[in-house]
């Protein structure tokens, strides 16, 4: 059986570690590699990926001064080339480049707040900064909304990247910000005419975190843009199907209307299985056929309802497809659901389980199965 791959052990190991160790010793005096490398791997055993960011802060700062102003001086000494300006997306940069921000968010947070969102401003040029500005946002909300309106204009996408990310509302794995809609518009107005796309994914996401929670205002707001005409209409077009993704999937009328498809049309549908029972690991054979009077643009989906522990329910949006429904041909889609047992947002168990389909945000056909244990 193939060895499982292990996220953390592919971004710190020997050779992630040694490279580290080797920029620290290129530009802060008197630091020890050798002595870094064997401190930092010695504790990866037993902790996780954030947590052995946190560690190698630990072991880094021990070689380090004291006072922040020197220490800052230190990690910005020992950065490597800022990510290259020729790119203009997914250039992430490498996790080993995060350690500045912890140490900014350890020793800055309090007593050198300007020197500290000076180190942040210089290490997402690097690695992306997006958890470490968020502590200064949460303290020092004013003064760090202040500093990410100056930054909204960097000539650096990733500084301007973070301006949208750093503040997001629901930022995975990130701790939560105490800010307003009212405070982080202004800067999505501004970003979202950027031209990275980098950063207007980043805005997009953004937007599509605050519809779980004030819907019309992202509406409101893809309008008020789209008027605008600031950002180029494909990529504008990009940025609202995007941002709108979820409002998507829950059939939102609004979302879908401003995206130019009709609820109120009537589909015939007729959805099938392939066989009543399937075991945990197989393919469900999802096939439907699609009729309508009128052409008609469609956004298919459908929701595999699944059973949990105890009797409960829940549910899973999948995608289907774009397409059109040609007025007196049949549409006919197909796709293979593979019914894993250990998904990454949640884990299938025996038992009834029905798939419903969705066409422009409107139920229009169900068929149920029965899920059997896997072998």
């Amino acid at each position: 059986m193939a060895e499982k791959f292990s996220l953390k052990d592919h971004l710190f190991n020997p050779e992630t570690v040694g490279r580290l160790a080797a920029e620290y010793a290129a530009g802060v005096p008197n630091f020890d590699p050798e002595r870094f490398i064997r401190e930092a791997l010695s504790g990866f055993e037993n902790r996780e990926l954030l947590a052995r960011m946190e560690w190698m802060a630990d072991c880094l700062e021990a070689q380090l001064a004291e006072d922040f102003p020197t220490l800052a001086h230190q990690l910005e000494a020992a950065m490597p080339m800022p990510l290259s300006p020729a790119k203009s997306d997914d250039d992430f940069g490498h996790f080993i480049h995060g350690l500045p921000g912890i140490l900014a968010v350890r020793h800055g947070l309090g007593e050198h707040r300007e020197r500290a969102l000076d180190l942040l401003h210089a290490a997402t040029q690097r690695f992306s900064m997006e958890f470490y500005i968020r502590p200064f946002l949460n303290h020092w909300p004013e003064q760090t909304l202040s500093r990410l309106a100056v930054w909204a204009s960097d000539e650096n996408y990733h500084v301007r990247r973070l301006v949208s990310e750093g503040t997001r509302p629901k930022l995975p794995w990130a701790k939560a910000v105490t800010l307003t809609t009212a405070q982080t518009m202004p800067l999505l107005d501004k970003l979202h005419a950027d031209p990275t796309r980098y950063v207007t994914r980043s805005v997009a996401n953004h937007l599509n975190d605050i519809t779980k929670t004030h819907p019309e205002l992202v509406l409101e707001v893809m309008k008020k843009w789209a008027k605008a005409k600031r950002q180029n209409s494909v990529e504008l077009g990009w940025m609202t199907r995007h941002a709108l993704r979820t409002l998507v999937k829950q059939g939102h009328q609004g979302a879908l209307s401003h995206l130019g498809y009709r609820g109120d049309v009537p589909v015939r549908a007729a959805l099938t299985l392939g066989a009543e029972s399937y075991k945990i690991g197989d393919v469900l054979p999802v096939a439907c056929i699609l009729k309508a009077e009128q052409d008609l643009p469609v956004i298919v989906d459908y929701r595999l309802m699944f059973a949990r522990p105890q009797g409960k329910t829940a549910q899973k949006v999948f995608k289907l497809k774009v397409a059109k429904v040609t007025k007196g041909t049949p549409l006919e889609l197909k796709k293979n659901h593979r019914l894993k047992g250990d998904a990454t947002t949640f884990t299938l168990h025996p038992g009834p389980h029905r798939v419903v389909l969705q066409v422009n945000g409107v139920d229009v056909a169900d068929a149920g199965f029965d899920l059997r244990p896997a072998d």
